[in-house]
């Protein structure tokens, strides 16, 4: 959640008269919220939430696999579930349930936020996967005579981020990597290698924005790979050892993830027993962006600019004839309206395509079933974005019962814990004037 320093934090005020009687219940309940300390889970360690294959890849403001065990034990109480989250991101939630042994479906539109969850959530056998990483380094001695493959498309960004030599290296590294014929250990390999891409380049190493670092010293590509796949290598045992034997080897049967809309799950009517998602949040993170490395060297889109508007909560796209449905949501799009019509064309795309999230979610669950947002709230501009509030009643809309608010707190060590209020893009402590999310909710719709 997002609290600007300046403004009156304890102030309800929207700037729509709120006449719905539906709006004005979701409102008084949120007034009321406390923290919920047994949701903070301050007291781990990050080699705890990092547990497994949870720690292949960076990604920022991910929520940790504790949160999404309880709302499993909470909610779950059969030993065949079906969970599922639209906003796959790291891919928490569907590594989570396939340690169970549940059927685990989901999207995300982001290529990198899909290959990463389909291979932390895909159980290599140890000694196959030590026997590939070993001929995989093998072929990468001083002496190979493999041609770098660097993609054409983008090498004018590849130049712009990468020194001559390393983007050599890079392009001998990938070229072996696509020479593995077995599709897991292959993909197992190219998250890897998407995941050193930062520390090899001059992207400013702490920003999460594309900014350059003139002065950093990229690290070695092969000495990073060869670390970090220690450290996989570490987790995919792990994982390995908790998934269940059938879950393992009929995994086809239990995996169902696509690269796509989160509007749209690849799921049936009706199948699903739980939800568990955290949607982009209003601006914060321009994932095409935050991933640019990635998608340029893996060649997710050859058109960056065009792949950044298939993105939720990006402001890079604006809708001119769907109407928006909640009166809460209305009530922030105009009150920003007098300070950015620019952001609030940004946030009603972002609560429109939410609309349309939360319709799916009510689609695809069981009657009896239950879906988890985790969001929390912002402010912009000297305007208070209640994105919880405007969720708890756009799940309603959608025909969701409101079941539950948990409102939890985030230790300071799990996020970004400053960012600038005029444009909400996370900033160091001494240019921010805002706090970031010392605690978000979990709103819980019911299908009846």
């Amino acid at each position: 959640m997002l609290i600007a320093k300046a403004a009156n934090t304890n102030s309800r005020e929207l700037s729509r008269p709120i006449i719905n009687h539906r709006a004005e219940k979701i409102r008084g309940l949120f007034e009321k919220q406390k923290p919920d300390r047994t949701w903070s889970f301050e007291g781990y360690t990050p080699s705890q939430t990092g547990k497994w294959s949870h720690s292949y890849h960076r990604y920022p403001a991910k929520f940790i696999p504790q949160l999404v065990e309880n709302l499993i034990d909470k909610y779950v109480t059969t030993n065949t579930a079906h969970i599922n989250d639209p906003f796959m991101g790291s891919g928490t939630t569907i590594v989570t349930a396939i340690s169970r042994g549940f059927k685990a479906s989901g999207t995300d539109v982001n290529g990198i936020a899909f290959l990463m969850t389909k291979v932390k959530a895909t159980p290599i056998e140890p000694d196959l996967l030590e026997e590939k990483i070993k001929c995989f380094l093998s072929d990468l001695s001083p002496h190979s005579t493999t041609k770098p493959f660097i993609p054409k498309a983008h090498l004018e960004r590849i130049d712009y981020w990468f020194d001559g030599r390393n983007k050599f290296e890079l392009g001998k590294i990938l070229a072996t990597i696509q020479k593995e014929k077995n599709d897991a250990c292959r993909e197992f390999l190219l998250v890897a290698f998407s995941h050193i891409l930062k520390n090899c380049s001059i992207w400013l190493q702490k920003s999460n924005k594309p900014t350059r670092d003139l002065q950093k010293i990229p690290e070695d590509p092969y000495q990073a790979l060869q670390r970090h796949l220690k450290k996989m290598q570490r987790g995919n045992k792990q994982f390995y050892e908790i998934v269940p034997a059938k879950t393992r080897e009929y995994l086809q049967d239990y995996l169902n993830i696509q690269l796509g809309d989160a509007r749209k799950q690849p799921a049936d009517k009706e199948s699903v027993d739980l939800v568990v998602t955290s949607s982009p949040y209003v601006t914060s993170y321009e994932y095409a962006d935050l991933h640019q490395l990635s998608t340029i060297w893996l060649e997710f889109s050859d058109d960056l600019k065009q792949y950044r508007k298939e993105f939720i909560g990006t402001s890079y796209k604006a809708y001119e004839e769907i109407i928006l449905d909640g009166e809460i949501a209305l009530s922030i799009v105009d009150e920003m309206k007098e300070h950015s019509p620019k952001m609030a064309k940004e946030i009603e795309a972002f609560f429109l395509d939410m609309q349309e999230v939360f319709t799916d979610s009510y689609r695809i669950l069981k009657k009896g079933g239950r879906c988890c947002y985790v969001i929390g709230n912002t402010a912009l501009r000297g305007v208070n974005i209640y994105n919880g509030e405007a969720f708890a009643e756009g799940l309603e809309l959608a025909g969701f019962r409101l079941d539950d608010v948990i409102t939890r707190e985030i230790p300071s060590k799990i996020l970004p814990q400053t960012r600038d209020e005029k444009t909400g893009r996370f900033a160091s402590s001494k240019k921010a004037n805002a706090l970031a999310y010392p605690h978000e909710y979990i709103i819980v719709g019911y299908k009846r």
